[in-house]
């Protein structure tokens, strides 16, 4: 099987991370601040963010809270912020995942706020043009997608802070496509919020991730229940309030700072400089077929991960023939981000979408690249 679905979930996972799962489960339950541990040693969830910390560009980690992913994370973040006077707009791009539609336009919270969509380029490029055009006097927040799940494409993140502060808008990235194989630098960027998931190009496991929420944000929390802080306390009346209550998912946070310990160790670069070799391989490779059409290009669509469509076939069939005649997973539909889709005009069908990761092998592209070619030639002699 080769496995080109990294965008979705990242496989196979560094050795490094099921060991220290593994170690988790077998070993002595921790108890989050509530046990008898040496208290001159670090616990997991601290070094874990101190990890996430440097991945991320953020000094202050202990402004990093876990959840079970992106999807848990911008609803605390958007659930959780005051939008000011009734009326006051949300900006999201035209690139948005679902993890941040579906928030925007069903939390109770935000009902009274409107949805202004910047529109995308074709690539999914969000300019400054489309960001002047659809920005307000009364808007309040900007959410961005920083590497787009479909195209690959990637922000240009000091146009945005420029942006952003110009017309002194709350920014929220969501880095959930790119922490881990593309630099994320939440300080630089002056991001007041910045969403992540674990499974991804972290090489965590499924069901984590967390936000971070910078000094000065206030975030009203989407849940309350115990955190073995101060267990007398029942009310917030300073509103010094706690983001992670209940049990933590201890073999979770464990296996995301493995992985995040992975990384570092590889080295951010050498990731970034394989992934990209990958993806030159697949562009210029679909290039020389005829009846496949490629959304996005390499200049500026730099993450691992890109579209495409076999003329005269579903998207859907054409997943489902690369997996059933060639043991090749791929992705197909809408991604779960339905906007961009209509800048692309693919909105009735979908993509087929193409990921690597790094231990996605030239040897993997290539047989892909066959099947590819093998697939349009089957599909132009059928038209």
């Amino acid at each position: 099987m080769i496995y080109l679905n990294n965008g979705a979930t990242s496989w196979p996972k560094p050795p490094a991370v099921s060991e220290a799962v593994q170690a988790c489960l077998s070993g002595t339950p921790a108890s989050q601040f509530r046990g008898g541990r040496s208290i001159m040693k670090k616990d997991v969830e601290v070094l874990c963010r101190e990890k996430l910390g440097q991945l991320l560009g953020i000094r202050e980690t202990e402004r990093i809270f876990f959840t079970s992913g992106a999807t848990e994370s911008m609803n605390t973040v958007l659930g959780g912020l005051d939008y000011g006077e009734k009326g006051s707009s949300i900006l999201v791009t035209q690139t948005e995942h679902n993890s941040v539609l579906r928030p925007v336009y069903n939390l109770e919270q935000l009902r009274e706020h409107p949805v202004l969509v910047v529109k995308c380029t074709i690539n999914g490029i969000v300019t400054k043009e489309a960001l002047e055009t659809a920005v307000r006097p009364d808007s309040r927040v900007l959410i961005l997608n920083h590497c787009s799940n479909v195209t690959g494409c990637v922000q240009d993140m000091e146009m945005i802070r420029e942006f952003v502060k110009r017309h002194g808008l709350i920014l929220i990235v969501d880095v959930s496509q790119s922490a881990g194989c593309i630099p994320v630098d939440a300080d630089k960027w002056e991001a007041d919020a910045l969403i992540f998931t674990g499974h991804k190009s972290l090489m965590g496991i499924q069901g984590t991730g967390g936000f971070y929420v910078r000094s000065g944000i206030e975030l009203k929390p989407l849940k309350y229940g115990g955190t073995g802080r101060n267990s007398a306390q029942l009310t917030y009346e300073n509103k010094d309030y706690e983001y992670e209550v209940g049990t933590q998912n201890m073999p979770g946070i464990t296996g995301l700072l493995a992985g995040a310990e992975f990384i570092e160790q590889t080295g951010l670069a050498a990731i970034m400089e394989k992934e990209a070799r990958l993806m030159e391989m697949l562009y210029c490779g679909l290039e020389q077929i005829e009846g496949v059409r490629i959304y996005g290009n390499h200049d500026v669509c730099r993450g691992p991960v890109m579209s495409l469509n076999f003329q005269g076939l579903k998207a859907s069939d054409a997943a489902y023939i690369l997996e059933s005649g060639y043991g090749i997973i791929v992705r197909s539909g809408l991604h779960c981000s339905p906007l961009i889709h209509k800048a692309m005009g693919t909105e009735e069908g979908g993509t087929v979408r193409v990921s690597v990761s790094w231990f996605t092998e030239e040897k993997d592209i290539k047989e892909f690249l066959g099947a590819a070619k093998e697939i349009a030639a089957s599909v132009v002699r059928n038209i």
